[in-house]
């Protein structure tokens, strides 16, 4: 990923530095387990970790002849061993060292990605409770439809966020798992408590079964889950694109002093992060695919997962990560426009009141179908009006049609046009979202 949008604690994870780290420890651990049973000398595991060093340089030098990565880790460590160095790397395969690294930096990764999901969080929570009696339009195809809650349609991104971390918290579960089970998965030449001990010390769990490799539905569907918080956010970023058109102005991204919109038209305030964040989204759902083509490998093993795994497993952690990040600023510094929201919300004269009507005539024996009719041919009408920029009240219309003057009395029909009537649980609908997470 390039730097534009990557955070240094998650490129970190991705760098040669910690995949070596990870490699070495991961042997050292197993040589402890080997000498535990016998099988090298206790004085020779010791040595690993006392003696052992790396140098990234030289083990890229060492590749080229090789063609190797694993070989030419274990021939440039060998030389800050010893004689001892024989020993390590007892009974066991490539796959062992590079599947059990992926499991830890993928693990690492999704601590920094939870951290990412509960800042969003917070950040949503707070603007919902800014908002929770704050009347808005709801849409539905674009269209004003009834009136809800700004912190309503604020805490729907809430809700879906808090499922996004129940499932990257059962991701990182399932993909945490360590295989140190030799060629073809079989054990003839590694104990099965070599794995344990491995598993233990690197704050993994045995992976019950592995063909040489960890199986790959685990990494399927750990992208499976990053693909949907992206998702999550598109689906945001989305709204709020459409919330800071000219047309709509409700909210704005925060727009920083000093910053320019548009090279030619200085008049813009464009919602360049929320867009941002579509494209970014975009990137990270790229790895789903070639995630799940990965589950299926040649009998115990082959590598054609290997590649693209080195390529979209940095890529989407670090994009996804970004992305949170560039989400929660958003969220904090998101504008919101109240007088704006109201305008929009009277603009088309009260015609979002048009069911309470059309059930106040059903509840007094008119049918649906003829009621619909009577409704529908006073809305049509406000709405022909405000569309040619005449004034339009529809609570007055109805209030004067003389069939619905006859079918229901004043006080009912009054009560139709009580805007608070449609946030009236938006309250109990926030405590319900709060409780479910």
């Amino acid at each position: 990923m390039i730097p534009r949008y990557a955070r240094p604690p998650m490129t970190q994870i991705w760098e040669p530095e910690n995949r070596f780290r990870i490699w070495f420890e991961i042997e050292a651990h197993a040589c402890d387990a080997q000498a535990e049973l016998g099988v090298i000398p206790a004085s020779a595991a010791k040595a690993v970790w006392k003696k052992g060093k790396w140098d990234i340089a030289r083990i890229d030098e060492i590749e080229k002849t090789t063609r190797h990565d694993v070989l030419a880790f274990l021939t440039d460590l060998a030389a800050s061993i010893g004689s001892d160095a024989r020993f390590v790397h007892q009974g066991m395969t490539s796959s062992d060292i590079l599947d059990t690294t992926l499991s830890v930096q993928m693990k690492q990764a999704a601590d920094l990605l939870l951290e990412g999901l509960d800042k969003v969080l917070a950040a949503l929570k707070k603007r919902v409770d800014e908002t929770i009696d704050l009347p808005t339009i709801g849409r539905s195809h674009g269209i004003h439809a009834e009136p809800t809650s700004f912190g309503i349609k604020l805490a729907s991104h809430y809700a879906a966020f808090a499922r996004a971390k129940k499932r990257m918290i059962a991701a990182q579960k399932e993909i945490a798992t360590c295989a140190i089970s030799g060629p073809v998965g079989s054990f003839a030449t590694v104990d099965p408590r070599v794995e344990a001990h491995v598993a233990k010390k690197m704050g993994l769990t045995v992976e019950p079964i592995s063909t040489q490799v960890i199986p790959r539905d685990r990494h399927a569907m750990f992208f499976a889950t990053m693909g949907v918080i992206a998702a999550s956010i598109e689906n945001f970023a989305l709204e709020m694109r459409h919330l800071q058109r000219s047309e709509v102005r409700e909210a704005e991204e925060p727009f920083a002093k000093g910053q320019k919109g548009s090279s030619a038209m200085p008049h813009k305030r464009n919602p360049i992060l929320a867009e941002n964040l579509t494209g970014l989204a975009r990137v990270v759902r790229a790895a789903v695919t070639p995630a799940m083509e990965n589950v299926a490998l040649w009998h115990e093993r082959d590598i054609s997962h290997s590649s693209v795994e080195r390529v979209f497993a940095p890529d989407a952690t670090i994009a996804l990560d970004f992305a949170l990040a560039r989400l929660t600023g958003l969220i904090d510094g998101m504008v919101i426009y109240k007088e704006r929201v109201k305008a929009n919300l009277e603009s088309l004269g009260g015609l979002y009141f048009s069911q309470r009507v059309l059930l106040a005539l059903t509840q007094v024996g008119m049918s649906r179908e003829d009621s619909y009719a009577l409704v529908q041919s006073t809305a049509m009408k406000v709405w022909d009006d405000i569309q040619a920029g005449k004034p339009a009240s529809f609570e007055e219309r109805i209030k004067a049609d003389p069939t619905i003057q006859k079918k229901v009395d004043p006080k009912t029909l009054k009560a139709c046009f009580d805007l608070k009537y449609y946030t009236r649980h938006a309250r109990k609908v926030w405590k319900r979202v709060l409780a479910a997470n």
